[in-house]
């Protein structure tokens, strides 16, 4: 099992923390946000695939915001599985 945090930008979660089993998503926590919403999709979300999280969630918007949480679970994801392939992965900055 490989454990990842990723860093969240323009959300109120601040950090969100996911384990993978290959390219399988488990343990998904956010630290801040919502806290109800953001149990319910962890639940929702549990043993999907990195790819089957991309595209249900990515470009999801919050509000007047870029970004959602839900839209950074996708990116976080997709970094949790690049770092887990290698370990000098770096996450690109938008």
């Amino acid at each position: 099992m490989f454990h990842y945090d990723y860093m969240t930008e323009y959300t109120c979660s601040r950090v969100i923390s996911v384990d993978l089993d290959g390219d399988t998503v488990h343990n998904i926590t956010f630290l801040g946000g919502c806290n109800g919403n953001l149990k319910a999709i962890s639940k929702l979300l549990e043993g999907k695939t990195v790819d089957e999280i991309e595209d249900s969630l990515t470009g999801i918007t919050c509000g007047n915001r870029p970004t959602s949480c839900g839209d950074q679970l996708a990116k976080a994801v997709r970094a949790a599985y690049n770092a887990s392939q290698d370990p000098d992965y770096v996450p690109d900055e938008d």
